[in-house]
């Protein structure tokens, strides 16, 4: 551990096994770093920045973006703050910025915890838990919210990696999303409708070369492995290196975003891969919302896998 309190990010866990190297950090619980055998595959940020773009960020209690902030759930009707401004959205939850506390530590993982305290937009109390670990596989995320209230509750969740392969431009990466659908957005990039990507554009059922794709939208109807999870996977042209973000059957949706509005060196540099359990201003439409009831607990995992 690094314990450094004048750091954005906050305190530094690393781990390492296998070859396999990460660090998660106190601001966000979220994932600064993750390489192999020395590649970085995860395009994350110095510990003396603050994290742009939301880059590793969790996303809970809710993914993406919620119209106005503006919702019902149990015959309330609540609103949350507008922390995307500039388009009148909630955005990305509200544990991004906060500062995580270390539950355990051994060499190849740690487990961080927040509990979320109850707010005027968001009047539940959540206990929420992620564990981070390396191994032969790769990187491995198992992340789980409890319910420690009285009363039911509306809960999403997501992370937002931003992936690369060294050297590879981002419009010649071959990508691969299992999703038959995509989700149609306004100006504000809040959800209007949905539409088929068979023989459009966007079909990237099928690996196929980014190119001059302008990616920030959501894909579902994710076509399933045999345990009822999904993956997405970003490779170089020849085939010569890949990496893969992998999530289980909790996940049913994916955002993709090739980084196009990213100013500076970030601009479509790499590509968000983030598994969603829900669309884009689910509480408001309650698609794949998930209902936490008083001491339920939800449990999800994702990873990256690199390697051709």
């Amino acid at each position: 551990m690094e314990n450094a309190a004048t750091r954005p990010s906050g305190t530094q866990w690393s781990i390492s096994a296998d070859g396999h190297e990460a660090v998660v950090v106190e601001v966000g619980g979220g994932l600064r770093a993750y390489r192999h055998d020395g590649v970085d595959y995860l395009d994350g940020y110095a510990a003396d920045e603050i994290c742009p773009g939301s880059a590793g960020q969790v996303l809970a209690p809710w993914p993406n973006r919620i119209r106005d902030g503006a919702y019902t759930f149990g015959g309330r009707s609540l609103q949350l703050d507008l922390s995307e401004p500039a388009r009148h959205n909630a955005i990305h939850g509200l544990v991004n910025w906060v500062s995580w506390h270390l539950v355990e530590r051994s060499d190849d993982s740690v487990t961080v915890g927040y509990d979320l305290p109850p707010s005027p937009g968001y009047p539940w109390p959540l206990r929420l838990r992620i564990r981070w670990s390396v191994g032969p596989d790769g990187l491995r995320v198992e992340h789980e919210a409890t319910n420690v209230g009285q009363e039911p509750c509306p809960f999403g969740y997501s992370m937002h990696p931003y992936l690369r392969l060294p050297g590879v431009p981002v419009g010649e990466l071959s990508l691969q999303v299992p999703g038959r659908i995509r989700v149609l957005v306004d100006s504000r990039l809040l959800p209007v409708g949905a539409t088929a990507v068979a023989g459009t554009e966007y079909d990237f059922t099928e690996p196929r070369p980014i190119g001059d794709a302008v990616l920030d939208m959501a894909f579902g109807d994710v076509i399933r492995d045999g345990d009822g999870g999904s993956a997405v996977t970003l490779a170089a042209p020849d085939g010569s290196a890949a990496v893969q973000v992998w999530a289980d059957r909790e996940f049913g949706w994916w955002q993709v975003f090739t980084g196009d509005t990213l100013s500076g060196e970030r601009h479509r540099r790499s590509v968000a891969v983030e598994p969603m359990t829900c669309p884009p201003d689910a509480f408001r439409s309650g698609r794949d919302v998930i209902t936490l009831e008083p001491g339920g607990t939800w449990r999800g995992a994702w990873g990256v896998r690199p390697g051709a």
